[in-house]
């Protein structure tokens, strides 16, 4: 099968396809045909500062595809079965291949609404919007939620599951992605090229932290109780500023969870949650989807087409 493996750490050039043998799945495990892999920043974080051991190592974790077999004791899976999830993440997956095993409580059934491509985009990106929002923050209905950068990964998510908690959305966006965070749902968008998004929004009840570097600046807008949810370790010190200055925050890193990734498909299939494809290329180009994510505009996610 193929495989996308690096030698050293690097720039997107250190990407390569390579042959390699199909895993078998282990007990617990199944085997999955990769149709498509989604690309997230901390793909090309541990592509470039490592975080997986030494070198050779392979990045990528979201994957959509059909399960090819199980391992012994699995009982939630059958081949055939359409799947996605973000296995074993942050230790290495391997997710950019023909194939990669996951242990089977790491993936859900796929939504039947959406492609492989929509799919293979949603796992850790919607993951870290549900447990940052739902777990963390607890939103309820009427809470107001501030996300910046609500046209990328996480905030295009992130915007359309705060509102199908029935929370007021306050997005930042560059003029330009304003109609598009406004059909997702928001309640307001701000130009933050232009605007203050500091003394624009107001009565904050929770800031998500999509944005590494803003948290000081825009912690004003928070109500009294507000609560700030950081997805960016860059932002262990502002949180600690926070916690300092009586201000409710905490860091959170995304992990696999069954319970969560079905939730996010109940949301999908119910019409609740889409995830926008911004751009499909196909696994041999993977330095150049890296190179793509790396520029910080894309609308939405980027997917790898792994198997037709």
């Amino acid at each position: 099968m193929r495989k996308v493996m690096q030698n050293r750490l690097g720039g997107p050039d250190v990407l390569e396809v390579v042959d390699a043998e199909v895993p078998e799945p282990g007990p617990t495990e199944v085997l999955v045909e990769v149709k498509a892999a989604g690309v997230n920043p901390v793909d090309w974080k541990m592509r470039t500062a490592g975080g997986l051991g030494d070198p050779p190592f392979s990045v990528g974790w979201d994957v959509s595809g059909v399960v090819a077999a199980v391992g012994a004791g699995v009982t939630r899976f059958k081949p055939g079965d359409q799947v996605f999830g973000m296995p074993r993440f942050p230790s290495e997956a391997g997710a950019y291949a023909d194939y990669v095993t996951a242990p089977s409580r790491h993936l859900a059934l796929k939504p039947s609404r959406l492609s492989h491509a929509q799919a293979a985009g949603l796992p850790l990106a919607g993951l870290t919007g549900w447990q940052a929002l739902v777990t963390v923050a607890r939103i309820t209905a009427g809470r107001r939620v501030l996300i910046p950068a609500a046209a990328g990964g996480v905030g295009h998510l992130a915007v359309q599951i705060a509102k199908a908690r029935g929370a007021y959305v306050i997005g930042t966006a560059s003029a330009a992605k304003h109609d598009f965070v406004r059909a997702l749902g928001a309640d307001e968008v701000i130009d933050y090229r232009t605007a203050d998004v500091g003394s624009q929004a107001a009565d904050v009840d929770v800031l998500l932290a999509t944005v590494a570097g803003q948290i000081e600046e825009l912690a004003g807008t928070l109500a009294p109780g507000g609560r700030i949810v950081a997805l960016n370790g860059a932002d262990a010190g502002a949180v600690q500023w926070a916690v300092e200055n009586g201000l409710r925050a905490d860091f959170m890193l995304v992990e696999p969870d069954r319970a969560d990734l079905e939730s996010l498909a109940s949301l999908a299939g119910d019409g609740l949650l889409d995830v926008h494809v911004d751009t499909v290329l196909p696994l041999e180009r993977v330095a150049d989807a890296h190179s793509l994510g790396e520029q910080g505009r894309t609308t939405g996610k980027i997917v790898l087409a792994v198997t037709a």
